[in-house]
């Protein structure tokens, strides 16, 4: 039998080496190897131990830089990734260390590595007399990330360096087509789930301590879904009050998936009628689901197809609004996905504004006269954001930006910007295009 606290442990040594020596997507590894563990607290220790990796990863080799007199070798490592696990649990997490030393070196055993069981105790047991070194927050940041970062927002790259680096707040959002934002409170002080509210954004809840979403009152059902303030906001920046699509009017998606967006604005409004593209057909196997978990999105049409060819999937009716939540470098979300700066290359920023730029013409050119386009992105890069949108207008005579309030985060070219970790939120931009009639 496996000792108590070795399977999780296993299973994240199995993840972190897919995400940091094969190149592997973290959230494709988790919805791979989560279902594995029967055990909700076995799930959450494997996502708490990656995600602290992932992190922290420069810290942890700048422990096994000064404390081994010999550098591991390609064929240790999966005994590398385990201690990365190990280091994780010590500084990150703060687990029990007689716990940690325990469960991890037995890991070892499990792993077929008894041999180096010793080495990973010494370490770990280093570890927690000594802790590990104490590094500066863009030491985590890929030299070129950090050189744009630093040109755009010269008085707030450390902040925003030091936020990417920190855990994110759990954020909700209530459906209005199930019951009040207050009732929910209600449901969550009767659960002993700590929480507290925000002005500005209607259906938000912000939970500062970690849940599972299946121990979240009435989730199963459609009451609640996550999604941080930074993308609740989008549905605002659409529905200003003043220019609200009516009743029954036409929406557009443009990049639908997973489906937050749009159901958000159908759980705010059931009537309208939304359209919602995605590249990918597996994708929109996602979106079929929220929206059938929610309730909302009955009379949705939802098409596989390329966003940037009209001609292939368009009927012709102008639409009364597009949302363009485009692909971007996600440079605004690395909170919540941290293996962003492990995989996004200099190079492809260049290739996403491309296609941003192709979606943007694509999305005006479906829009009806007088109707609103809403581009947004979870980029803090202003190639992506308020350069973006000022080519677009450069060379688009009938866009008239629109002014978004304060609450969109700071002035940015013709747009909004927050920046990561405002107002407990995500890295975000926003900006409203009206077209003239």
């Amino acid at each position: 039998m496996t000792a108590a606290g070795v399977e999780p442990r296993v299973a994240a040594v199995r993840v972190l080496d897919a995400v940091l020596r094969r190149g592997r997507s973290l959230k494709a590894e988790f919805a791979r190897t989560l279902p594995t563990l029967s055990d909700p607290r076995d799930r959450a220790l494997v996502e708490a131990i990656c995600f602290a990796v992932t992190r922290d990863r420069a810290r942890y080799d700048a422990a096994l830089s000064a404390w081994m007199q010999k550098p591991l070798g390609k064929r240790d490592d999966e005994l590398r990734m385990l201690l990365y696990a190990g280091f994780a649990q010590l500084d990150a997490l703060a687990l029990p260390p007689h716990a940690v030393l325990s469960a991890t070196v037995d890991a070892a055993r499990a792993l077929g590595r008894a041999h180096q069981a010793g080495l990973v105790n010494a370490l770990l047991r280093r570890a927690q007399r000594e802790g590990l070194p104490v590094l500066p927050a863009d030491a985590h940041w890929p030299v070129w990330l950090r050189e744009r970062i630093r040109a755009d927002w010269p008085e707030d790259a450390e902040a925003i360096f030091k936020a990417g680096m920190e855990p994110a707040p759990l954020w909700l959002r209530v459906n209005r087509q199930r019951g009040t934002r207050e009732a929910y409170l209600q449901r969550l002080a009767e659960a002993g789930i700590a929480c507290e509210t925000v002005e500005g954004v209607s259906e938000a809840i912000r939970l500062d301590a970690s849940i599972a979403v299946t121990a979240l009152p009435g989730f199963s059902e459609g009451d609640v879904s996550v999604q941080d303030i930074a993308a609740q906001t989008v549905a605002d920046a659409l529905q200003l009050e003043a220019r609200a699509p009516a009743f029954g009017k036409r929406v557009l998606d443009a990049c639908v998936a997973p489906g937050g967006k749009a159901a958000h604005l159908l759980e705010r409004d059931a009537t309208l009628s939304v359209t919602g593209l995605d590249i990918d057909a597996k994708r929109l196997d996602r979106v079929r689901d929220a929206f059938a978990r929610l309730g909302v999105g009955a009379n949705a049409i939802l098409r596989a197809t390329d966003a940037t060819e009209p001609g292939a999937w368009w009927d012709g009716e102008p639409f009364d609004a597009v949302l363009l939540d485009a692909p971007c470098s996600a440079t605004g979300i690395v909170r919540r996905q941290p293996d962003v700066l492990l995989h996004r290359r200099a190079s492809d920023i260049e290739a996403l504004c491309g296609l941003q730029a192709r979606l943007l013409d694509a999305g005006w050119r479906v829009l009806r006269p007088g109707g609103a386009l809403i581009y947004t992105t979870c980029s803090i890069l202003k190639a992506e954001n308020a350069a973006q949108i000022d080519a677009f207008l450069a060379r688009t005579p009938d866009a008239v930006p629109e002014s978004l309030g304060e609450r969109f985060g700071r002035a940015s070219g013709a747009g909004r910007q927050r920046l990561t970790g405002e107002g407990g939120g995500d890295g975000f931009f926003y900006a409203r295009l009206r077209k003239h009639s």
